[in-house]
Formats: structure tokens, C-alpha cells, sequence
């Protein structure tokens, strides 16, 4: 882990939740529910969408939440 990790703990908390939306299909309900948070320091949803890490698709009536190929490579790195 870089430690710039220490540093920041978004870098290290964005890495976290793309290795947990990539483990499996989570539904945005279920990722909204673990990462949305109202905390103006640790905005890892946030950021995650402005760095364009994730994104949404719809399979039917269902929502669910995708890491990029942005989002793998930054993940990657991180390891």
C-alpha cells in the first residue's frame, strides 16, 4: 500500500469499496446503503463518481453499480 494511504484515507477507503464492488454484482440500493455517507470528510461514494470509478446499469427492475476500467486500474495500483 503507498503511503500516501496513511495520509489520505479516502485514496485508501476508494480502494476498499472498488474491491468490494468488484467481488460481486451489488445492487445500487446495496452499495448506497454501505458507502453513502454524510461525513464531508470521507465523501468515498462521491469521489467515486466524480473520478468516474464506477457506474450504474440496469438489468431489468434492478439497479446495479459497476467499477470501470478506471476504477480497476486505480485499484490495481493500490495494491
Amino acid at each position: 500500500m503507498p503511503d500516501d494511504a496513511l495520509a489520505d484515507p479516502v485514496e485508501a477507503l476508494l480502494g476498499d469499496m472498488l474491491a468490494w464492488l468488484d467481488a460481486k454484482p451489488r445492487t445500487y440500493a446495496e452499495a448506497i446503503e454501505a458507502w453513502r455517507t454524510s461525513c464531508p470528510r470521507l465523501p468515498v461514494w462521491e469521489e467515486a463518481h466524480d473520478r468516474g470509478f464506477v457506474a450504474h446499469a440496469r438489468e431489468g427492475a434492478a439497479a446495479f453499480v459497476r467499477v470501470t476500467p478506471q476504477g480497476r486500474a486505480f485499484a490495481a495500483a493500490r495494491r
